[in-house]
């Protein structure tokens, strides 16, 4: 049982196709979260107990959306359902709050060229006991992500397969530097810098992607181009201009989107910069909108100092 929430959404749909799976995809219109609601509804109806796993995308990329995985534990908990929970944290993890035990999540998915900071390249699986004990049953076939793999050597310190040493190089000091700046400190500065970035957009006058305040995201923030206005066109122009690469749209949302990045090793100076230049890029594009969104931003970030 998958919900979509974007493109990454739909291409965990697709994987799962692909391995000759049945997903159930609950439609979405990629401006909105998870509806736990309609996860209930679902598993309720399941009363033979197919749905093997619920998979979701914590914060989905393409949309900016962040869902309530605490949510969807409720969900499957008042139905009593016995399917595993899945959670995508790709683009959440060192940048978002995220409870893998509070929220009894069964597999989370994680990357390493988002919230820590490095090149992609490396993936991570933290999993429950459950999991554990379904992959040990499971009968399908499987083979470079296999755990029973992993597990033996692992105890060790060993890979079944050729490591990437200098990317977990990377990761030691990428994790010391969220530990020396503390968790609760990072999410604070994703919080705040992502809400500069809100001011902004408000005060030019545009619209954020995500409909609803409290599943905006704090890892990046998707702007609708206004009617009439591609924009592809305007990446392009501020590339151009000032040698800075946004986000494009994707899937649905292709040529109208932006996409605006403010995750990792991000501070107040990048912050500006970045949206000056989306300020003087629509300038430059002529892209309809409202003057004063840098300036907002800053009165934001001036007000809110952590």
């Amino acid at each position: 049982l998958m919900y979509e929430t974007g493109q990454f959404s739909t291409l965990w749909k697709n994987m799962a196709t692909k391995l000759g799976y049945d997903p159930i995809f609950i439609a979405g219109d990629w401006r909105r979260g998870v509806d736990a609601n309609l996860i209930a509804d679902a598993l309720a109806k399941d009363t033979d107990h197919k749905i093997k796993a619920v998979c979701v995308v914590h914060n989905d990329t393409a949309t900016g959306i962040t869902s309530d995985i605490g949510a969807v534990r409720a969900a499957i908990d008042g139905t009593a359902h016995p399917a595993l929970m899945m959670v995508d944290t790709i683009s959440s993890l060192g940048s978002i709050d995220f409870k893998t035990d509070a929220w009894g999540v069964d597999v989370v998915v994680a990357g390493s060229q988002k919230g820590l900071m490095l090149p992609p390249g490396l993936s991570f699986n933290a999993i429950s006991e459950k999991a554990w004990a379904a992959c040990q049953a499971g009968g399908d076939r499987r083979s470079y992500w296999d755990w029973r793999d992993m597990m033996t050597p692992n105890d060790a310190g060993y890979f079944p397969y050729t490591p990437a040493t200098t990317l977990l190089y990377g990761l030691r000091e990428a994790l010391d530097m969220l530990a020396g700046e503390g968790l609760e400190q990072v999410f604070a500065r994703h919080e705040r810098h992502a809400s500069a970035t809100r001011a902004a957009v408000e005060s030019w006058g545009l619209e954020i992607l995500a409909v609803n305040p409290d599943e905006r995201s704090n890892s990046l923030t998707a702007v609708l181009m206004p009617d009439g206005q591609g924009g592809d066109a305007l990446r392009a122009e501020i590339l151009d201009g000032f040698d800075m690469s946004l986000g494009t749209g994707l899937n649905k949302v292709a040529d109208k989107i932006f996409r605006i990045g403010h995750l990792g090793d991000f501070n107040d100076l990048m912050l500006m910069g970045t949206l000056s230049g989306v300020e003087m890029g629509m300038i430059r594009a002529g892209v309809p909108h409202q003057s004063g969104g840098a300036q907002s931003a800053l009165k934001y970030l001036a007000d809110h100092r952590i």
